[in-house]
């Protein structure tokens, strides 16, 4: 298989599976819209996909969608070779994916160190 064709399929998987958690499941206790995708790596025979989310909350929140999740596999591969026409799916393996979060404390540091500057400069007088 080429390395462009599993790309594609890559982001094909990816929105499909955008699509399916954030409107195709009935589970109540998965949030869809506090689920990311950030990431598919699949195999090269199509045969596992390693889907990276990023959830947004406390780890008690990210732990009870994850796991939510991660029992409702079964269907979101199910609906996922429905959609795809394919008749073997890629095994899902769901990983809970920081980077979001860490750009997010990253970004309010920044914020901070920028403030606590403007405060500094404005209490000198020239």
């Amino acid at each position: 298989m080429s390395k462009i064709r599993q790309e594609r399929m890559s982001i094909q998987i990816q929105r499909i599976l955008s699509g399916i958690i954030q409107q195709g499941l009935k589970d109540p206790r998965i949030d869809g819209s506090q689920i990311s995708i950030t990431r598919i790596d699949l195999s090269r025979d199509y045969s596992h996909a390693r889907v990276n989310l990023s959830i947004l909350g406390d780890a008690e929140w990210q732990g009870q969608q994850f796991k939510a999740l991660q029992a409702a596999a079964g269907h979101i591969r199910s609906a996922l070779a429905a959609e795809l026409e394919l008749r073997h799916a890629p095994e899902l393996e769901f990983r809970l994916d920081k980077s979001i979060e860490h750009g997010i404390y990253i970004s309010s540091l920044l914020d901070r160190i920028k403030q606590q500057e403007g405060s500094n400069t404005e209490g000198e007088t020239p």
